[in-house]
């Protein structure tokens, strides 16, 4: 897609997922189509966090000396933080803070609810608005100033392996729920002054865009005991001593529906995951002026038989021009499309087009499976999609062996550069500024011996790095 930011706007507005008119900047509205693709995507998200997860709802205000209190974290965060400063015509003896993230906010209370070793492990979660003054040029999803679907995860464990075994059971989770959306993704181990204010380290989820830029979908903090020594949060163990807890966070946020779009999307505008979408299947009559209401009365027949199973399914009965009917759910990214018309009936068959691929198929048309049929078919689009993503992302990362190497993939191809790197933050920041990229962080080590390719000392790591959002 050669012009992805026109294109992304453009999707936006005509399928109806969001309003950017609102009068503050990088702030949005979302439309009825967008909070349900919003609202089935969080659907998934829930039903793996609850799993094992308890979900909770902390205020959204902070009190400045709370949020002060991390010194490490607000300076992470100093240059993005709104406050509130009035009550009314009052001034506020105390700053508030609109949250930019929870750790102060949460930490205060964990203080107070944890006790003994039995307690633990505790694991909560809240989906909320987070506000952070973006600086940088707002896009709508992807750079904004409020962050209207922001997961957090925290966690809080007796000892330094129950966190790091968190860290990887919280990866495997967002593997499942990128997998259910059939967005692609790389893992890496952020470098050391890219990782989340306070954490011992971050690991980050990467999707890539049409476009050649990488986006940042998901992260997973091991906090180890920074924010427990801040907050004052410890344990009482077995034998009656009191120890600090350790900590892991996890976070997501608006770009999870951005990622669906730009991934998935092509020239015919939406295409959607069948888990997500609003309407999974449309039914359109093929009208005639003769037999239209045997026509419609039969599609009706296959609407209801199709909700029995909870399926979204939207028959479209209007009085327009079918081909104007197929446009549209084109571009709205709507599964599966059903056409019925008299000829249809008699031969007691069905027509089903899949968006992913716009490949139109002659079905037989039988009652007692057809329940049956249509969800192999969205399951089949499903895996379809996947592949299709998978196969995308993996062709768009490209192993080089020096830095004009990787000057020249970058400048005409994009995509994600896969290197060896000596794991100094000299070395690392030095490659950024030169190649006006960014580092994504560690793969992996280095299988092999080898150099790296900025300072030719021998490498420790297989690195990452791309143009980003």
């Amino acid at each position: 897609m050669s012009k992805f930011s026109e294109w992304f706007h453009e999707i936006l507005e005509e399928a109806e997922i969001i309003d950017t008119r609102y009068p503050i900047k990088g702030m949005h509205v979302w439309l009825p189509q967008g909070f349900k693709i919003r609202k089935y995507t969080l659907n998934i998200l829930r039903n793996l966090l609850d799993q094992d997860h308890e979900e909770v709802l902390f205020p959204l205000l902070i009190p400045e000396d709370e949020l002060a209190k991390e010194a490490i974290h607000v300076k992470g965060f100093e240059d993005e933080v709104y406050w509130v400063t009035h009550g009314g015509l009052t001034q506020l003896n105390k700053k508030l803070a609109l949250r930019p993230t929870s750790e102060t906010a949460m930490y205060p209370m964990f203080n107070l609810w944890v006790r003994s070793h039995s307690d633990l492990p505790l694991k909560f979660y809240q989906i909320v608005n987070t506000f952070r003054y973006e600086t940088k040029h707002t896009r709508p999803l992807i750079r904004v100033r409020e962050i209207t679907t922001f997961k957090e995860a925290h966690t809080i464990h007796t000892d330094s392996e129950g966190a790091e075994n968190q860290v990887k059971d919280a990866v495997e989770l967002y593997k499942s729920f990128f997998d259910a959306l059939a967005v692609p993704y790389v893992i890496t181990t952020r470098p050391e002054w890219d990782k989340f204010p306070g954490a011992d380290y971050t690991v980050a989820f990467d999707t890539l865009l049409p476009d050649g830029k990488t986006l940042q979908i998901g992260t997973v903090h091991n906090l180890g005991q920074t924010f427990a020594h801040t907050f004052d949060i410890t344990y009482e163990t077995e034998s009656g001593d009191h120890q600090y807890v350790y900590q892991t966070c996890y976070g997501l946020s608006d770009r999870i529906i951005a990622s669906v779009i730009g991934v998935h999307g092509d020239e015919s505008g939406l295409c959607l995951p069948p888990r997500v979408a609003p309407v999974q299947v449309v039914i359109v009559p093929i009208l005639f002026k003769e037999g239209k209401e045997e026509v419609l009365d039969f599609c009706r027949k296959v609407e209801k038989k199709l909700k029995t199973q909870s399926m979204r399914v939207y028959l479209d009965d209007r009085d327009i021009r079918a081909g104007k009917k197929f446009y549209e759910w084109e571009m709205r990214g709507v599964p599966l499309r059903i056409e019925i018309g008299p000829r249809d009936i008699k031969n007691n068959k069905m027509i089903v087009v899949s968006r992913n691929n716009l490949e139109k198929k002659t079905l037989d048309y039988h009652e007692e499976t057809l329940i049956l049929t249509i969800n192999t078919l969205l399951d089949n689009i499903n895996q379809e999609m996947k592949d299709k993503a998978w196969e995308r992302l993996k062709n768009n990362i490209r192993k080089v062996k020096t830095v004009e190497e990787a000057q020249e993939e970058i400048t005409e191809s994009g995509g994600i550069i896969q290197f060896s790197w000596c794991g100094k933050t000299s070395c690392g920041k030095d490659l950024e500024e030169t190649l006006r990229v960014d580092l994504l962080g560690i793969e992996s080590q280095v299988e092999e011996e080898d150099k790296c390719i900025n300072c030719g000392k021998a490498a420790k790591k297989t690195t990452l790095l791309a143009k980003t959002y």
